[in-house]
């Protein structure tokens, strides 16, 4: 479960950790000893006691991805940099996104520029958005400045497969994935179903299987949670079978 991400330049475990949802600073010490791929903001101060320890001791180890909370204007994005730096003690961020591009964001020809030269500078290493306009990401993975996506994927929401996946050949920009469980509405029945319902494990695994996808976020809401989830990636893709069974579920939920 492990992979080469050439956009960041690191050989990666596929399962990144979100902290989001608060772990807290003991269950996010223990996720580090695994996982590699972060997805951090200052708010997550669990996170960051923890990770800034974690960087001191091996940079190199892992790809932290950080943001401005707005990112429309040059000046807010050179300080949410540089800010990164300071607080996590760092020469460099792997990764540098604009949030919900359209929403929170805008790709101008402005913060294009400054995206740039903050990656000219060293400051940062890779830049990317998140983004819920599955055409618009298509068209962006095919030109544009990207480095990386963060995209809505999963087995209730599968347009990524039309519309995004197909446009990745030309440039393989870094693809990560989250609402891996949809918001947990992957974890409940949905009404009249009378089969069985998936874990979250197997929700990330239905995301990993995709070869598409570089790295899936995980946010734990406590250390149980993060085993389980840790667990499951061993048991590796979903067979044929798992994936015809995890579709079906997630077009119910979904209709």
């Amino acid at each position: 479960m492990f992979r080469e991400v050439q956009r960041l330049g690191k050989r990666l475990f596929r399962l990144g950790l979100s902290g989001s949802f608060e772990l807290g600073e003991a269950g996010c010490r223990e996720a580090l000893e695994r996982v590699q791929y972060v997805f951090w903001s200052p708010r997550m101060k669990g996170l960051t006691i923890a990770l800034r320890d974690a960087l001191a001791r091996d940079r190199e180890r892992y790809a932290v991805s950080a943001g401005p909370l707005l990112g429309y204007f040059p000046g807010a994005l050179r300080r949410a940099a540089e800010g990164t730096l300071r607080t996590l003690a760092v020469d460099y961020v792997d990764v540098f996104q604009l949030y919900w591009l359209g929403r929170m964001s805008a790709l101008t020809g402005a913060v294009q520029e400054e995206l740039t030269k903050l990656r000219e500078e060293g400051k940062v290493r890779a830049v990317g958005v998140s983004i819920h306009n599955r055409p618009r990401a298509g068209k962006l993975a095919e030109d544009s400045i990207l480095d990386l996506l963060m995209i809505r994927y999963n087995a209730a929401h599968t347009g990524a497969e039309r519309e995004i996946f197909p446009h990745l050949s030309r440039r393989r920009p870094a693809v990560i994935a989250y609402t891996a469980t949809a918001w947990r509405r992957l974890l409940r029945a949905p009404r009249g179903w009378q089969g069985s319902v998936p874990t979250a494990g197997d929700c990330y695994r239905f995301c990993l299987t995709s070869p598409h996808v570089d790295i899936v976020l995980t946010g734990p809401r406590n250390v149980v949670e993060l085993r389980e989830n840790l667990a499951a990636l061993e048991k590796g893709p979903l067979s044929p079978e798992e994936m015809v069974g995890l579709r079906e579920f997630g077009n119910a939920v979904h209709g």
